[in-house]
């Protein structure tokens, strides 16, 4: 696949994925006769998990770590796993803390939603005092 065809695909721009290339995010891309890029399968496979690690909040810095540690070969699926494991807890930590901040919107929602209900009926009551003290 043509650089063009990848940041379709990935979404990644053409400058981003360079610059992933440039800093060891991704391994030298094989070149055609005429110089360009032709990217495999497996580079786009590892393009989208390292989309995926960036989304989730890993560094730039981790992620080249984690990029050196798979050249280096089998040796280092230890490391790697236990990597992704440390980023995996610090993503379950994050998570619980968005539930909680979620449960407290839920909260303060709900919250509203039972004064604006208290207004209405307060209006209500309002209109209807006034309605028959203009009868009289």
């Amino acid at each position: 696949m043509t650089i063009q065809q990848v940041s379709t695909e990935t979404g990644l721009s053409i400058d981003t994925l360079r610059y992933y290339e440039r800093i060891g995010l991704i391994e030298r891309v094989n070149r055609a006769d005429n110089g360009h890029r032709r990217y495999t399968q497996n580079d786009i496979e590892w393009i989208r998990l390292l989309i995926r690690l960036r989304k989730t909040g890993m560094s730039i810095a981790r992620m080249i770590h984690f990029s050196e540690l798979r050249r280096q070969g089998p040796s280092t699926v230890t490391q790697r796993r236990m990597l992704l494991e440390e980023h995996q807890h610090c993503l379950e930590e994050q998570m619980k803390e968005l539930e909680q901040h979620m449960a407290a919107l839920h909260k303060k929602i709900a919250h509203y939603q039972e004064r604006e209900v208290r207004q209405e009926q307060e209006h209500k009551a309002q209109e209807t005092v006034s309605s028959l003290s203009t009868r009289c």
